[in-house]
């Protein structure tokens, strides 16, 4: 799965980023919840990425998400969506963030799910545009 690889390493930056910031890396509750969003959303925009070559990730027997998750993309998106955005949450609780961060997540959510539900996997042009 190169988008699992993908998302652990390009989020390493959010956590390179902290250390670089704050001096340190000990307050786990913020910066390992920002690293778990960073990987969950990064499974939702490159699976959908991914979805226009999957037939050639099959030829070349590339095992990405794809055509891993198959008829269940969707629901997979759904859920990577439901705990990015639950962890970028949990992660703005422990930072104590006020009350327009909260509200920042609505609209934030909401565009990843027009991303999952308005996109059509099947063509590969609309899967580049979202």
């Amino acid at each position: 799965m190169p988008q699992a690889f993908l998302g652990l390493v390009h989020n390493c930056g959010a956590t390179l980023g902290w250390a670089a910031v704050m001096g340190n890396l000990t307050d786990i509750r913020i910066f390992i919840p920002v690293h778990i969003a960073g990987i969950r959303w990064t499974l939702v925009y490159d699976t959908i990425y991914a979805h226009q070559d999957k037939d050639e990730d099959a030829e070349a027997g590339i095992k990405s998400t794809a055509l891993l998750f198959g008829d269940s993309t969707r629901t997979w998106l759904f859920g990577f969506a439901t705990i990015c955005i639950g962890s970028l949450m949990f992660a703005g609780y422990n930072a104590h963030m006020g009350w327009p961060f909260y509200l920042s997540m609505i609209p934030a959510f909401g565009h990843l799910l027009w991303q999952i539900y308005s996109v059509d996997l099947s063509n590969g042009f609309d899967c580049l545009m979202k």
